[in-house]
């Protein structure tokens, strides 16, 4: 009886030492798999994200100097700060409006800064339908244009839209 206690127990045994040795083996493999992945990708995403905020620091580069080149005194253009506002119908839609002005001789602040507030008052009366689609957008226009002609009594040639969005 003793030998078949033996036969039973020696097979337990290497079969608990197999499964011990299939772990270490896997985790292993696993631990190499794990170490040649980062080896081979790691690079390739720190140079993604390095060129990415090369990327990003450029763009920021080149709006900082194409706002300096569009208001400049040199070339008479003066861009205003934006205009957000709601619309008088139907209130709950805003537009958000920004503007450069082209001057005759050299720019005005005061000139500017009253513009720009005949304007936010102007945008505050204008409904959705006035300046729904393409014809209704040239009105704003020519309608920003004449208020402006009256404002600066001449002296600005041009408004020019940067920027005209309604939400």
């Amino acid at each position: 009886m003793a030998e078949p206690d033996a036969a039973a127990g020696q097979p337990k045994k290497s079969g608990f030492l197999m499964t011990i040795i299939g772990v270490v083996v896997l985790t292993l493999l696993g631990a190499g798999g794990g170490w040649a992945v980062g080896t081979i990708v790691a690079p390739n995403i720190k140079g993604a994200k390095e060129a990415e905020l090369a990327k990003e620091t450029e763009a920021k580069k080149k709006a900082e100097e194409g706002l300096a080149r569009i208001s400049t005194e040199e070339n008479n253009v003066v861009q205003l700060e934006p205009i957000t506002s709601n619309l008088a119908y139907p209130s709950e839609n805003w537009v958000r409006l920004e503007v450069a002005l082209l001057f005759n001789g050299p720019p005005d602040v005061k000139i500017s800064e009253d513009i720009h507030q005949d304007i936010l008052a102007y945008i505050r009366t204008v409904s959705l339908q006035q300046i729904e689609g393409p014809r209704g957008f040239q009105y704003l226009k020519d309608d920003l244009q004449e208020r402006v002609d009256l404002r600066s009594k001449g002296r600005v040639s041009k408004v020019m839209f940067r920027t005209f969005v309604i939400e």
